[in-house]
């Protein structure tokens, strides 16, 4: 497994809780309650947006060093009330062909469910199983 650490600046918000950018990725934000939950919800953030980039055939950007100087586009920010935290990104791989026994019903169910979400059945099948392996490693 080859794994990407990309950067999560979490700010305090006014009203409370954090707010998320990531500098390697405008326009991916998130929030917490508390920069525990903002953290958590920044992993998941960050990975459906890498994953929606790859789906589109996009290259993921370098990983910026954690201690590179915030972009232009985040110069508002105050650097010493944000907390720095890098997350973890597998890398993309090469896709692979499988073969697999599925249930007829199910897997028709799977096909309108994809097709609604404007998803491949691979690119559905792949989700899943992501979300479930991040479950299993959360009750690990």
């Amino acid at each position: 497994m080859s794994l990407r650490f990309y950067l999560a600046i979490l700010e305090p918000a006014e009203g409370g809780g954090y707010g998320v950018v990531f500098p390697d990725f405008p326009g991916c934000v998130t929030r917490g309650r508390d920069a525990e939950e903002a953290t958590r919800n920044a992993l998941e953030a960050l990975l459906l947006h890498v994953e929606g980039m790859i789906e589109e055939g996009l290259e993921l950007p370098e990983p910026s060093p954690a201690d590179a100087p915030l972009p232009e586009w985040l110069a508002e920010l105050d650097p010493s009330r944000c907390i720095r935290v890098l997350l973890p990104v597998e890398r993309a791989q090469k896709p692979v062909r499988v073969n697999i026994m599925i249930e007829e019903g199910l897997l028709a169910r799977i096909d309108r469910v994809a097709a609604l979400r404007g998803q491949t059945r691979s690119a559905f099948l792949a989700e899943a199983a992501r979300r479930m392996l991040a479950e299993g490693r959360e009750a690990a």
